[in-house]
């Protein structure tokens, strides 16, 4: 195939030229689309990031204002990237009820009591390191059917693999099983911790008795 080229008074352009261009400038505005969208990401991730950090230091409910100013973000971009604050609630609250996940993990224990422990061992640790947030999204559930949503599905989640592991205990009392799913919900933590003003260690202490006496 002969080389096609454009001709003009000084020079010459040959066809690969203008392809080579054009392959060129394609590239140039993929990385250019590529730095806007990680601009965007790192943008989200920094607001998403100060919620959680204010919500941890004990704003339960922080401000769009706030979140704005923690984040060195403007507080359009807040509502770029979150239609509303339900929404970015809602974003926290899944990334926090995902924190929950490592509960179900394979236990070490191979015996039904020793993985009751075990259970109960993770969630206390997750509930001191959650607990801020878990006061944030009792807070705002009620407005918000999709953190209601949230919260619901991880009841059933934990509250599925608890019956799991219990099983190869045999027949229990009627409420047995209801007994040991309420000592180790996160409302009896928090109520500890909260209302009866407890310190981590001491609410895991009476938590801890009360399951040991169920499953004995």
């Amino acid at each position: 195939m002969r080389a096609c080229s454009l001709r003009g008074r000084s020079n010459t352009i040959s066809y690969g030229d203008v392809v080579t261009e054009r392959v060129n400038a394609s590239q140039a505005g993929g990385v250019e689309t590529d730095g806007r969208r990680r601009r965007s990401q790192r943008s989200r991730d920094q607001i998403i990031a100060a919620i959680m950090a204010l919500v941890e230091e004990g704003e339960t409910m922080p401000s769009a204002e706030a979140i704005a100013a923690r984040a060195g973000v403007g507080l359009r971009s807040v509502f770029r990237h979150f239609k509303d604050m339900e929404s970015l609630f809602a974003e926290m609250t899944l990334r926090v009820t995902k924190r929950f996940e490592s509960a179900l993990a394979p236990y070490a224990a191979t015996d039904w009591r020793g993985q009751v422990r075990e259970s109960m061992q993770r969630r206390l640790k997750i509930y001191h390191e959650l607990l801020a947030f878990r006061r944030a999204a009792d807070a705002f559930r009620i407005r918000s059917a999709t953190v209601a949503g949230y919260y619901d599905n991880l009841l059933i989640m934990m509250r599925a693999r608890l019956q799991a592991v219990v099983a190869p205990a045999g027949p229990r009392p009627a409420l047995w099983f209801e007994t040991l799913d309420l000592m180790l919900s996160t409302e009896v933590y928090e109520r500890l911790r909260f209302e009866q003003r407890l310190d981590h260690e001491t609410a895991s202490a009476l938590i801890t008795a009360e399951v040991e006496r169920l499953i004995a």
